[in-house]
Formats: structure tokens, C-alpha cells, sequence
């Protein structure tokens, strides 16, 4: 859950030289994996959360909040040994000023994990499902084991598999549709250093890479320089589009979101990175993370792709 205090500042403490935020408004936001949930949701398609939330009121917010966005609450389990997490961000003067993490990064017990993949393994069982995606942070949900064994059950019902990693489970995501870290993280999890203006360094670990993992394709976000996509034959640098930036923090969940709908759809994989490089442009505009609004995508994306077209 994404925590919000909007306020005004006036003056600096007489106790540290901090300032002294004049709260105005307080508002909780669905955040994380459910901020993924609302991309999707905004671009039509029906999201179904697999996660673990604590048995907190916390917790009990976040639910109110997936129930007053119509979300399904089907794939969550409340455990009562960790909270919920929660990302307090403190926004003065419509720029934020600090942000407060409260939660536990502890890999969740077997016994946990085994519970959320018979969720998962249920709604696969009884839903029709057109793509899976692993929103990975790091918080220890997302396991060796729930990887390969998801991978596996999504490859049997010939269900694409789209990839958001992080440092821990990095190299675990073996043989999946799309794979897609941003240039840090791709610097990280391979343990090397990449010029972005000497393309071949970039090919080169982009080609380390899916090899490593045996992935169909690699997207790697690259900030202001846009998009690196990678097929399985061919490779492009997408460019980013010009921004009055005001926040980046969601961009990354717009993205995935993206990509994973328009590939869940048919596109193909240059009109499918070119379409999620827009969307994560588009979100930056706004302070704090909020999710994609469809119709301006689509107005960009129709212009973006008439553009391509007439070159």
C-alpha cells in the first residue's frame, strides 16, 4: 500500500535542520504489485493478485482499497507473522520530501509458499489466463521454487510469462517469454559495466543474459534513452519521448503492465516495447504513482505508430 501525506512548507524545525511539513491531506493508494493490477486494469484486461498481505489493519485497508477498485481478492493470503507493506511518501509542495518503508523482506516458510501456489495452481485450474507476470521486489514472496514451479504450469497451459526482476532471484527466472530489467538492474545481475552509448556493450550482456536464462526476449528500460528490445532474431533501441517529468516513482509497473497486455494481445514485440516505453513516459507527468489512463495512451500510440508507419 502506497501512504500519502500532501502538505506545505513553511519553515524549518528549531529542533534539526529539517522541514517542517503542514500536512493537508492524507490519502492511501493501491501500490507495489496492485499498482501493476491498475495498469492492467486501466488498459481492459482483468488482473488477479497473488500475494501475501499481513493480518493487520493495514491489511484491512489494502483489502478496502483492491474491493473499492473491483480487484479479486481470490489470490491473497493474510499471514499473521508479517505486516502489510506499507510506503509512506511525505509530498511538499508537489515534491516528495522523504519516504517512509515499514515492512519485512524475510523469504516467506515453504509452508507459505506452497499455500500461495496452490492459490496460484486453483486460479489457473479455473480461470482462463492469457499471461503471468512476476512483479519481483525483493520482499521475499517470490522464491527459487514458486518461480520455477509457476514457469512450469504456465508453460503446460502455453501461457506467456513476463518478468519485472530484482537483485535476488535475478538468474532464477529461467525460461520465461520476456524478461525485463532496467539497465541498473541488468548491470547488477550480471556483474558488469555498461557504456549505454557503446551499443555493443549493451548486445553484448543482453545476449549474456538470455542465454543465461534461456528467455525469448529482453526489454531493458534505459531512463531518458528509451527502450532496448531483443527478440529472438532481431534487436532495436526504442527512443523515450520528450517529458515534463514530475515523478518516476510506478513507471517500472506501467511498463510491465504494458508490455505484458499488449503481448497477452498479439502485438509484436517492437510495437509492444514501443507502446509500454509511451506508457511509462506518460505516468511520469504525475506526482506520486498512479496507473496509465487508456485513452491518452492510445491517443499517443496512434499517433506514435502512424509516425512510424510514414517513415
Amino acid at each position: 500500500m502506497d501512504s500519502y501525506l500532501w502538505g506545505s512548507v513553511e519553515r524549518i524545525s528549531p529542533e534539526a535542520p529539517v522541514p517542517i511539513i503542514s500536512v493537508k491531506k492524507k490519502e492511501n493508494r493501491l501500490g507495489g504489485a496492485s499498482n501493476v493490477a491498475l495498469n492492467i486494469q486501466a488498459l481492459g484486461a482483468n488482473p488477479i493478485i497473488c500475494a501475501t498481505i499481513g493480518n493487520d489493519i493495514e491489511g484491512d485497508e489494502f483489502i478496502k482499497l483492491m474491493e473499492n477498485q473491483q480487484l479479486s481478492t481470490d489470490g491473497l493470503i493474510r499471514l499473521s507473522n508479517r505486516p502489510t507493506t506499507v510506503k509512506t511518501r511525505v509530498i511538499g509542495h508537489h515534491q516528495q520530501m522523504l519516504r517512509i518503508d515499514a515492512e519485512v523482506d524475510e523469504q516467506i516458510s515453504i509452508d507459505e509458499t506452497n499455500l500461495l501456489l496452490s492459490k496460484i495452481k486453483n486460479i489457473l485450474d479455473n480461470t482462463s489466463i492469457n499471461a503471468i507476470i512476476f512483479e519481483d521486489y525483493d520482499k521475499g514472496v517470490i522464491s527459487e521454487k514458486l518461480i520455477s514451479d509457476v514457469v512450469a504450469l504456465a508453460k503446460q497451459r502455453e501461457i506467456i510469462t513476463v518478468v519485472d526482476p530484482k537483485k535476488r532471484n535475478f538468474l532464477s527466472y529461467k525460461d520465461v517469454t520476456l524478461f525485463k530489467p532496467n539497465l541498473k538492474e541488468l548491470k547488477e545481475g550480471l556483474k558488469v559495466d555498461i557504456n549505454i552509448k557503446i551499443t555493443e556493450q549493451l548486445d553484448k550482456a543482453v545476449d549474456q543474459l538470455q542465454n543465461t536464462l534461456n528467455a525469448q526476449k529482453v526489454m531493458v528500460t534505459l531512463s531518458e534513452y528509451g527502450v532496448y528490445m531483443k527478440s529472438e532474431n532481431e534487436r532495436k533501441i526504442i527512443p523515450a519521448h520528450i517529458r515534463d517529468i514530475a515523478d518516476v516513482s510506478g513507471a517500472g509497473d506501467t511498463v510491465i503492465s504494458t508490455a505484458a497486455v499488449c503481448m497477452a494481445a498479439g502485438f509484436d514485440d517492437f510495437t509492444t516495447a514501443a507502446i509500454a516505453n509511451l506508457a511509462g513516459g506518460l505516468v511520469c507527468e504525475h506526482v506520486g504513482v498512479v496507473p496509465i489512463v487508456k485513452e491518452q495512451l492510445l491517443k499517443e500510440a496512434e499517433l506514435l505508430l502512424n509516425y512510424t508507419s510514414a517513415s
